[in-house]
């Protein structure tokens, strides 16, 4: 079972994340940001992640905080979870529609983080949530778990539909690129070491 669990505690945010990737989907999420929950359930429901997280923010200020704090959290559980990484697939390319949207999401698990984001949303937030939150959220998740995450909206027009796709395609994505394939010898690395 690959799995972590994580407590960090700031002045801003007091988090706490039980992970195990290639699980069933299931998830109990607490981050006092509706859609952001949605998001995070979506992600873990199509990528067979099962998560529990209760983090408590100063919302009060804004939701940058507990955003970005729970992509350095669950970034470092992925990582840890992955273990020596002996043996996944490595890579994934994931299409994602989402009724007129349509998402590619591309991951390495490669020990080098990198993140290349491009999301031309419409207007500057969806329903209460500002959508320059979803950028801070996969960049913050790329720098701790160490990947290079590739994210592209084709094309779309709804906000909420966009975010979703890229949510669904990133779970899927964690997935695929996680899953251990038997063919595999040590890690897939000429180098011997990802």
């Amino acid at each position: 079972m690959r799995k972590s669990s994580i407590e960090r505690k700031t002045s801003e945010t007091d988090i706490k994340l039980t992970l195990q990737i290639n699980g069933e989907g299931k998830s109990s999420i607490s981050t006092g940001i509706g859609f952001f929950d949605h998001m995070l359930h979506t992600m873990c429901k199509h990528g067979f992640l099962d998560m529990d997280l209760s983090c408590k923010g100063d919302l009060f200020v804004d939701d940058h905080h507990t955003v970005e704090d729970v992509g350095i959290v669950l970034g470092n559980a992925f990582r840890e979870a992955l273990g020596n990484k002996q043996g996944i697939t490595r890579y994934a390319t994931i299409y994602t529609p989402m009724d007129e949207a349509l998402s590619r999401v591309s991951l390495d698990i490669s020990g080098r983080a990198y993140l290349h984001y491009d999301m031309p949303f419409l207007q500057q937030s969806s329903r209460k949530f500002e959508v320059a939150l979803v950028e801070e959220f996969f960049r913050a998740f790329v720098n701790h778990a160490q990947i290079t995450l590739h994210i592209a909206m084709i094309y779309g027009k709804n906000n909420h539909h966009m975010i979703e796709s890229v949510f669904k395609g990133f779970g899927r994505a964690l997935d695929q690129a996680s899953i251990i394939e038997d063919r595999v010898v040590g890690v897939l690395s000429t180098k011997g070491h990802i």
